[in-house]
């Protein structure tokens, strides 16, 4: 039966111009804000520009953090807290999408950690107090404006790990569409996978009670579905990005999951790629999920993806129930591929060598999954059979 606590914290400014909104927001919580930011596009759309005078005219004091690298680097973190520490900074202001939102929750977590970061990322339970954080989103993804989860790579461990905690949700955030008008089309794509991925990940569960989540789900999925591309080849279309963007963030926030068995096990296989290999996020979920759900295909789970391939993809309910999961399957695949994605892991230059490594690796926490259990075993046969 279903039984949760709600709590979505993150107040969301949605719209043009919401900007206008920020420095009297920030003013909630000191004067003193640290900028974390990628590599540059925020200065090239004009971006950048718009928050340093919301700043300046406000008499807000700010100091900078850029570089932040998609796949966020632990080394990164500590080089924001830092700055945060001798400048005593009051709130961390991310300006960009999920890599620089996720590196500036555990700079505010961080802040009040005495020992190095990185022990925070692999052991939440030891995050406390956190700085507050604010967000200006730029590019719909990974929903990290709106939850309280992270995901931080270390190279020098070959690590990428998620972690969370309810003090690292953002006290606000800033969802403006047009600040993803130049968002370039792989990106577009990549973020639209990334969008259905955190879907699937929470859809495809054991809980059978949850009817309400369920539909809720599979609009956000027709929404990508119907969105994404015409995100790719309309880029200044107000009406897609802000679909794109308000998908994202509810697709992650912990709505959809509530009260449900979830399953994650996809994210943690392909964190190992993107570990291991840098590749975009988004990528390498546009060639696992179809093997993974392939995998995950069985007597016991063939239901499910009738009721996904029915509702989603609207294939004739008439038909034969492994006949229907294996068309939703192939419908999935089909469309990442008309986004641009690859399906194989030979296409983003990844081979054998470092397969068997990267599932124990995946697996290194435990079992992943419930609605199809994983062990290092099973995730090596996913790996090669998306060779």
């Amino acid at each position: 039966m279903l039984n949760f606590n709600y709590s979505i914290p993150t107040k969301v400014f949605f719209g043009k111009n919401k900007i206008e909104l920020l420095a009297d927001n920030i003013k909630q919580y000191g004067n003193k804000v640290l900028l974390v930011y990628g590599g540059g596009s925020i200065k090239k759309s004009g971006l950048y520009e718009e928050v340093i005078e919301s700043l300046n005219k406000n008499k807000i004091e700010s100091w900078e953090l850029s570089g932040v690298k998609p796949n966020p680097r632990i080394s990164s973190v500590r080089k924001g807290i830092e700055i945060c520490r001798e400048n005593k900074i009051d709130l961390v202001l991310a300006v960009g999408g999920g890599s620089v939102i996720d590196c500036s929750k555990i700079i505010a977590a961080g802040y009040y950690y005495d020992n190095d970061p990185w022990d925070i990322v692999v052991d939440p339970r030891k995050i406390g107090k956190a700085l507050p954080i604010a967000t200006i989103l730029t590019l719909a993804a990974t929903g990290s404006e709106m939850d309280a989860g992270a995901v931080i790579t270390n190279p020098e461990t070959s690590e990428k790990l998620g972690t969370g905690h309810p003090n690292i949700a953002p006290k606000f955030s800033i969802l403006d569409p047009t600040y993803t008008f130049t968002v370039p089309k792989e990106q577009t794509a990549a973020g639209t996978v990334d969008i259905m991925s955190h879907v699937f990940e929470v859809y495809f569960s054991n809980t059978k009670e949850a009817y309400l989540q369920n539909r809720m789900a599979e609009a956000v999925l027709k929404t990508c579905i119907n969105y994404g591309k015409r995100a790719m080849d309309e880029p200044n279309d107000y009406e897609a990005r802000a679909n794109l963007m308000w998908a994202g963030s509810l697709a992650i926030n912990g709505l959809l999951g509530y009260g449900k068995e979830t399953e994650w096990s996809a994210h943690e296989i392909e964190h190992e790629l993107s570990a291991y290999y840098d590749i975009t996020h988004g990528v390498g979920l546009a060639i696992l999920f179809p093997y993974w759900m392939e995998y995950a295909l069985n007597d016991d789970t063939v239901d499910k993806f009738v009721e996904y391939g029915v509702n989603v993809w609207d294939i004739d309910s008439d038909n034969d129930k492994y006949e229907i999961a294996k068309s939703s399957i192939n419908k999935t695949r089909e469309y990442f591929n008309s986004l641009g994605m690859p399906s194989r892991l030979e296409e983003v230059g990844i081979g054998e060598e470092k397969l068997e490594q990267m599932a124990k690796g995946a697996t290194s926490r435990g079992t992943l999954g419930r609605f199809k259990p994983l062990e290092a075993e099973d995730v090596l046969s996913i790996y090669k059979s998306a060779l």
